[in-house]
């Protein structure tokens, strides 16, 4: 093997004779003479250890960084900040567009920081702050200092452009889409506050279950492959119907969609959400519920012998409204096994009450008619079941009213998707049904936002803020979703994906007083998979520029 380097190479030859083997290493200088290339034995290294051979190869192979080697030999290297999940969101940020869509100002780094925190690990402003002293996103995006403050500004600077950014998010959306869309999807959530004094707080039904806590609602609109297009806030006691508005004007005029179909739940699209969207030329898909559904089979619209395992289709030219109709098994057996345990916990509850009456000869069997009574309510189970007093006795029986109980069952499992899609030929039954069931993408947004993203609970006071918040998480969810559909095939999660590339940590070397660089180490083989399905490509040095990072609130202040 050769190590040629101009005209002074090592010439290292293993050869065999006789059935044994032998190892020759020269140093050998290379010149031309009448034309002809010859070779000079300089040195034989062969009785030389193989460290001494190395060091020498290396030494020829760099002899034009003999000045670099120096330094090495004398440089101090230690662990710097985590770089993984920071040159993953960085990339990943670039190749969605979000930094083109924020555009090229100072406050659009301290957004995307905010970001990337959202998905390392979200917290408060000050949590961001902190988390910038042990990962290198804000010397990747270039920021020379970063505060409270920074943060806090550069959320009303993204308030203020939050039109502009959405919009060039859905150019970039539908860029490689033929047309415009024609179908989007709407859900309303809420997320609720650990203070008292944010402008949009207000009680309102909880979805997060947590009682005496204010809260905000906000709406998300997506299109038909649930990527993220808006974002809205409300007050916290806004109801759900009542935040549709916006985004039917948002899709009609700002967006200028014209054919286009808008689905929500039945909780969102009622009938004054509907002449909304009607009168605005639009259309709609949305379900309806158990109760109309009785209303309409007693009308006769459709019969309940429709409702099978397949799609069944009834066009109301009345009313010009589509009806798609199917009774899903498996929900069907959920409810029916729900409302059997729902009995047992009631005949539970009364074993309870005449045991305690049977046991307290004063106890009054009217007040524990009251509190089985009260527990039936609470199982939504009023009126199916009823408690009475056993005749002459001090004991109490369950009433169980089969009438209704096989009513109710009749139901089970059946739901009916309404439209006003009549006249589409290329809208069949299958597409319709298809295109609700979309739905849970946006549910989907919902969950990741508040279980991995920390949009809850809300950290602000001002209404601005709370919005630009909101966009943030947002634009987190947007990463996690490409995330999730590149590592779609690996068995990990993006939150685990994230936290398995902390492990990539970035190398400080210390040539020289003032002279130092950064490197990242080779990643192991999991943390190159994670990266090259996400189409990142992982540097070899990082800035050196180290970003100056300050809290107005220490923690040894609150300490005591």
């Amino acid at each position: 093997m050769l190590y040629i380097a101009r005209t002074m190479y090592i010439d290292d030859l293993t050869y065999s004779r006789k059935g044994k083997t032998y190892r020759r290493v020269l140093l050998r200088h290379s010149y031309r003479e009448g034309g002809k290339t010859r070779q000079r034995n300089l040195a034989n290294l062969s009785h030389c250890s193989e460290e001494e051979i190395l060091a020498i190869k290396f030494a020829l192979k760099n002899k034009n960084n003999i000045d670099f080697l120096r330094q090495i030999s004398h440089a101090k290297t230690q662990n710097w900040k985590i770089a993984g999940p920071s040159v993953l969101l960085h990339q990943v940020t670039n190749h969605l567009g979000i930094n083109k869509a924020l555009g090229r100002e100072a406050e659009s780094n301290y957004i995307l920081w905010q970001v990337f925190a959202r998905l390392i690990h979200p917290g408060s402003r000050l949590g961001n702050i902190r988390l910038a002293r042990s990962h290198c996103g804000c010397e990747l995006l270039g920021i020379s200092s970063i505060t409270e403050n920074d943060l806090y500004k550069s959320l009303v600077w993204l308030h203020d452009r939050k039109g502009h950014v959405e919009d060039r998010l859905f150019r970039q959306t539908i860029g490689n889409k033929p047309g415009m869309p024609t179908l989007f999807l709407y859900d309303v959530s809420s997320s609720y506050f650990e203070g008292q004094h944010n402008e949009l707080a207000s009680y309102g039904y909880n979805r997060d279950k947590k009682k005496g806590k204010k809260q905000l609602v906000y709406g998300l609109l997506t299109d038909d492959n649930g990527e993220p297009l808006s974002i809205e806030a409300f007050r916290g006691n806004t109801r759900d119907p009542d935040t549709l508005k916006t985004q039917i004007e948002k899709i009609k005029d700002k967006y200028d969609c014209q054919s286009v179909a808008i689905v929500g739940d039945k909780g969102m699209i009622k009938s004054t959400q509907i002449k909304d969207i009607q009168q605005s030329g639009l259309n709609y898909i949305t379900t309806i519920t158990k109760p109309q559904i009785e209303a309409l089979i007693n009308k006769g619209i459709f019969q309940l012998e429709l409702f099978t395992d397949e799609l069944a289709e009834v066009t109301d030219q009345a009313e010009r409204v589509r009806y798609i109709l199917r009774r899903n098994p498996l929900r069907a057996e959920e409810i029916k096994l729900s409302r059997q345990s729902k009995f047992q916990s009631i005949e539970h509850k009364l074993e309870q009450s005449n045991r305690y009456l049977a046991e307290h000869p004063r106890a009054k069997a009217e007040v524990q008619k009251k509190v089985v009574t009260n527990y039936i309510k609470k199982l939504k189970m009023d009126k199916l079941a009823e408690v009475r007093t056993v005749k002459d006795k001090r004991e109490l029986e369950i009433y169980k009213n089969e009438s209704a109980l096989e009513e109710a069952a009749m139901l089970d499992g059946c739901y009916v998707i309404k439209t006003d899609l009549v006249h589409s030929p290329g809208d069949k039954k299958e597409e319709v049904h298809s295109r609700y069931k979309s739905l849970a993408l946006v549910e989907w947004a919902f969950r990741t936002e508040k279980s991995q993203l920390g949009i809850r609970p809300i950290f602000l006071r001002k209404e601005h803020r709370t919005k630009a918040h909101l966009m943030v998480c947002m634009l987190a969810y947007k990463i996690e979703k490409y995330l999730r559909e590149c590592w779609k095939d690996m068995d990990v999660t993006v939150e685990e994906g994230i936290e398995k590339l902390c492990s990539i940590v970035g190398m400080k070397t210390e040539l020289a007083p003032g002279k130092q660089v950064i490197w990242l180490p080779e990643p192991d083989e999991l943390n190159r998979q994670l990266l090259s399905r996400a189409n990142v490509t992982l540097p070899t040095y990082l800035p050196t520029n180290e970003t100056i990072v300050s809290t107005n609130e220490k923690l040894t202040k609150h300490r005591k």
